[in-house]
């Protein structure tokens, strides 16, 4: 996977088309503001991204959900913080919005917000967990406000929420995992169609669950369950009546995060990628069988604290790709799906300050040629201000690698950023590797 790195602060986010271009932009809950807010940044289509732009929204934002609210074509942006309400900020289809509004009243400490017609009237509602026990709905008007807020309380600590109809019934249901005592569950809510919900059936947990995947992972027509835990990860399949079977796939991991399903390689059937942040960290890709069950990970190095994933397709080459924020560096990391070609590192090349006029060490990238047929380069250049040399000719055989060396140039002060572009016929885009470096 090659990468990109845009640079906000975040804490969770979207990747969504906000004006109208055909590339993937990126909201990112941030520390942006004096009380914390939203960084959009709009996408090259490249992989890479501009400079974000900065919105007020909430108190120390936690989640966010970028979704049309008042039916005008544009997409919106809802916040949850730690604030007493959800903050709503209305696109205006240019890439830009306008100063957020507050929701009617919600539990303070809100940390996750999901989106579903819970009531059936056509109009976005959201769903969201709040520190302790409180699962919150707010029905929509579908004007970019709601309504008061309906508010579950469980008898348990509720972690994370996962939204789909596990029965069935046409009513959107939540599968929540929390802790209680020393024990972790797992717990049913079906939807009632009005916003409000019936307690279901509760299954024991392995331990502390970080992120609910619900999936068609064995292309029966039935959602099923994936788990993301502290120290594994589990996957239940479901039997479409609001129950689920047995574990059929668990794999221990440690510091898991964030899980998302969707299909990376291309053959139909659901990968999970999962980010952890345990040395070293990074994302997990599994790669599913179609039945439920997964092959051995991949992993790609992602920053220092990898806490969210986002899929989307960074570059417009029909693969999707992901997004990774990570908390400590404070970057954005994009991996963009090259398909069968793989690099070593797969970070962004970040050069340490250089003096103008004067030229950097060497910084070096291993391609691999991953496919079972020859890899054929009809060109890889550097943007100015970076030099570069390979060893990477026309063609690269099956399973062979070879390396670009990278040097930083700078001639002028400050930060200064680039990509290493490669056109193949792996690809109908190019694979972009960013460069960041600081003149000083």
């Amino acid at each position: 996977m090659g990468i990109s790195r845009p640079k906000p602060t975040p804490t969770q986010w979207r990747s969504e088309i906000f004006n109208h271009d055909g590339k993937l932009d990126l909201a990112v809950a941030s520390a942006c503001c004096p009380s914390g807010g939203v960084s959009v940044l709009l996408g090259n289509g490249d992989g890479t991204f501009r400079a974000g732009v900065n919105y007020v929204a909430g108190v120390s934002p936690e989640s966010l959900v970028a979704v049309d609210l008042n039916h005008d074509g544009n997409l919106d942006l809802a916040v949850v913080s730690q604030a007493s309400y959800v903050a709503v900020l209305l696109g205006n289809g240019d890439g830009t919005f306008q100063n957020a509004t507050e929701s009617p009243a919600v539990p303070v400490g809100e940390r996750y917000v999901a989106t579903g017609d819970f009531n059936q009237d056509g109009k976005i509602d959201l769903v969201m967990r709040a520190d302790g026990n409180a699962i919150t709905v707010l029905l929509g008007n579908g004007d970019g406000t709601f309504q008061n807020a309906l508010t579950t309380y469980a008898p348990f600590s509720v972690e994370t929420v996962g939204v789909g109809d596990v029965n069935g019934d046409g009513k959107l249901d939540l599968v929540t995992g929390g802790t209680f005592g020393s024990s972790s569950t797992l717990n049913l809510w079906l939807g009632n169609g009005d916003g409000t919900f019936d307690y279901g059936e509760t299954y024991q947990d392995s331990e502390f669950p970080t992120s609910i995947v619900l999936a068609d992972f064995n292309r029966d027509g039935k959602l099923d369950l994936g788990v993301i835990n502290l120290g594994d990860i589990q996957v239940m399949l479901g039997n479409g009546d609001g129950t689920f079977q047995s574990v059929s796939f668990e794999y221990t991991m440690g510091e898991n995060d964030w899980g998302v399903a969707a299909d990376l390689n291309g053959d139909g059937k659901l990968d999970l990628a999962v980010a952890a942040d345990f040395p070293p960290s990074g994302v997990h890709v599994f790669s599913g069988n179609g039945d439920g069950t997964f092959g051995a990970p991949t992993f790609y190095q992602a920053g220092l604290n990898p806490v969210q994933i986002a899929v989307g397709d960074f570059n417009g080459d029909g693969k999707k790709d992901l997004a990774v924020p990570d908390h400590d560096s404070n970057d954005v990391i994009v991996l963009l799906n090259t398909g069968t070609v793989a690099f070593s590192p797969a970070n962004a090349i970040v050069f340490k300050k250089q003096a103008v006029g004067t030229k950097s060490p060497v910084r070096e990238v291993t391609l691999t040629n991953t496919a079972k047929t020859a890899l054929k380069i009809s060109s890889i250049k550097a943007s100015a201000q970076f030099g570069m040399t390979t060893t990477c000719h026309a063609n690269v055989a099956a399973g062979a690698n070879c390396t670009i060396s990278v040097v930083f140039m700078p001639k002028s002060q400050g930060t200064i950023s680039g990509t290493i572009t490669i056109n193949d016929n792996d690809s109908s885009k190019p694979m972009v590797i960013e460069l960041t470096g600081t003149g000083s």
